[in-house]
């Protein structure tokens, strides 16, 4: 029996409470002493889906999603090559200024940037982050809510208290992310809208390593990440022996996620009183898998079928 017919899929007609929050976020990547890298790429991103792509080996900028190539022209592509390119230039600089001050001229060396802005189009609430890392560690990152940047590491503290008396860097930097990038943001959403703003629903399943072993709820292929995924009791949240696990991207741009159960201490007769709960945002309507022995995978063979 195919695993779509063994689910209990119930779907109630009720409001959705999950944020619909659109992003756009840049990351750059300077690296030295990296064989078969390049030295310096960057990577667009609007809600985690790559749109623009640059390294210093093609030394061009280039389009990801063929709605970016349909809507913006030549001159668009020719002005963030020059851009990437003079950015490549200054962080490459970045790495010896760094590597020096931190005393650490040998092996590899890896400077990374990412920066962007959120946008809530439920309630207009807008966030910007930039954070700069060395060799994997965070290194300095900006406090937009008090224009200041805060230092992780004693080693960025000449960093942060030369960027902090920069007043005019520290405004254009807050303009760009509560408003410029807000605004290409939107504009990238228009032109992506039927990719961007379209909903699909997971595929659910139960699974169960063992008789023993919790029962992880496991929704895949939703679309976009604005998610949730728990248990009720008697239609109820449940969080007594609950486990959620995290949002993850899927290789075609779907997400997935999880959530457990600890079933060892529920007696078989209340089984049926819990449900797993998945919310999507945009979709006015929950769905329900319904905890049920007979609709989980498990790794535990099935005795009863085997041939004496």
């Amino acid at each position: 029996m195919k695993m779509f017919l063994i689910l209990t899929l119930l779907v109630l007609e009720v409001h959705v409470a999950v944020t619909v929050t659109h992003s756009l976020k840049y990351f750059y990547t300077a690296s030295r002493g990296i064989p078969s890298f390049p030295e310096f790429v960057t990577v667009g991103l609007v809600n985690e889906q790559p749109i623009s792509y640059y390294d210093s080996v093609q030394k061009r900028e280039v389009p990801k999603q063929d709605w970016m190539q349909r809507t913006e022209d030549a001159d668009y592509w020719d002005r963030q090559t020059q851009i990437s390119m003079a950015t490549e230039q200054k962080f490459k600089a970045d790495i010896d200024i760094v590597s020096r001050r931190l005393n650490k001229t040998e092996g590899p060396h890896i400077v990374q940037n990412m920066y962007g802005c959120e946008w809530d189009d439920e309630t207009g609430q807008v966030n910007g982050f930039s954070q700069f890392g060395y060799n994997g560690e965070d290194f300095i990152v900006f406090n937009l809510e008090t224009e200041t940047w805060i230092a992780p590491k004693q080693e960025a503290m000449f960093t942060k208290m030369k960027w902090d008396r920069d007043e005019e860097k520290i405004q254009r930097d807050k303009q760009y992310l509560t408003s410029v990038c807000v605004e290409w943001l939107k504009k990238y959403l228009e032109y992506g809208k039927e990719s961007l703003m379209r909903t699909e629903l997971p595929q659910i399943s139960l699974l169960q390593k063992s008789s023993s072993s919790p029962v992880t709820c496991h929704a895949t292929g939703f679309y976009p990440d604005g998610a949730m995924l728990f248990w009720t009791k008697d239609g109820g949240e449940f969080s007594e022996g609950v486990d959620p696990g995290e949002i993850l991207p899927n290789h075609d741009g779907t997400f997935q996620m999880s959530v457990e159960l600890d079933v060892f201490s529920i007696p078989p007769e209340d089984w049926d009183k819990y449900d797993c709960v998945f919310q999507l945002s945009g979709v006015q309507h929950d769905v329900l898998t319904k905890l049920d022995r007979d609709s989980i995978r498990t790794n535990v063979p099935d005795y009863s079928e085997v041939k004496s």
